[in-house]
């Protein structure tokens, strides 16, 4: 593990362990390793089911197991469970990023995460999504509050952002040579990057190109 300069975290309560939801390995590598430089007992839960198509959840699931197993820590895989997902979606077909439908998708994630957490003897859960600029920390942490008080929980808000975390998740990303997203996840959401990308003339995404620090070191070579 690298130097790491974050000072060291304490969670809520006194509480000595953490379900920790996690979107992907990028979002997630940061703060996994804070949590561990910090000493804290955690697990990996990763339940998203509005990643589509299945080949993009594969990649982005194989990149978290791939780092959790690195790090000795116990990662959970739950369903890929898109039907319940796309039911929950209905009527918010066309809803703009950081909407209502976003909502939802924390919603149903963070629901999920929360269960498993009761049945398991978790207290405090979290999650990695908010560590990403795109996203809209008030209704991540909003969500998360919702859905952990209805299991007597608490949801851990700490801002993953700040001393240097959204920089030290590019940092590591690219150390670890992540798979490199380029769409938030669900089908909405690639359609719509799609679409701006036509309007731009770019060429249009193709799962499992990208990958972080790859062209530094072809540079190198």
């Amino acid at each position: 593990m690298p130097e790491f300069t974050r000072p060291l975290l304490t969670l809520p309560d006194n509480e000595t362990r953490l379900l920790l939801h996690s979107c992907c390995a990028p979002c997630s590598g940061e703060v996994m390793e804070a949590i561990q430089a910090s000493g804290i007992d955690y697990t990996i839960f990763f339940y998203n089911p509005n990643i589509h198509p299945q080949k993009e959840y594969l990649l982005r699931k194989n990149e978290n197991i791939r780092f959790a197993e690195k790090h000795g820590v116990p990662f959970v895989d739950a369903d890929y469970d898109t039907d319940n997902w796309f039911a929950r979606a209905k009527g918010m077909e066309w809803e703009p990023e950081r909407g209502v439908r976003c909502t939802m998708c924390f919603d149903m994630r963070f629901e999920r995460t929360a269960l498993y957490a009761a049945e398991h003897g978790f207290r405090i859960i979290s999650s990695s999504l908010g560590i990403s600029r795109w996203k809209n920390m008030q209704q991540i942490n909003d969500c998360g509050q919702r859905a952990a008080a209805l299991y007597g929980l608490k949801y851990w808000d700490y801002n993953w952002r700040k001393q240097g975390g959204s920089a030290r998740m590019i940092e590591i990303s690219k150390r670890e040579q992540f798979y490199q997203q380029e769409y938030c996840g669900c089908v909405y959401s690639l359609r719509d990057s799609n679409l701006h990308r036509k309007a731009q003339g770019r060429p249009l995404i193709q799962s499992g190109k990208l990958y972080y620090g790859a062209d530094e070191v072809e540079n190198k070579d």
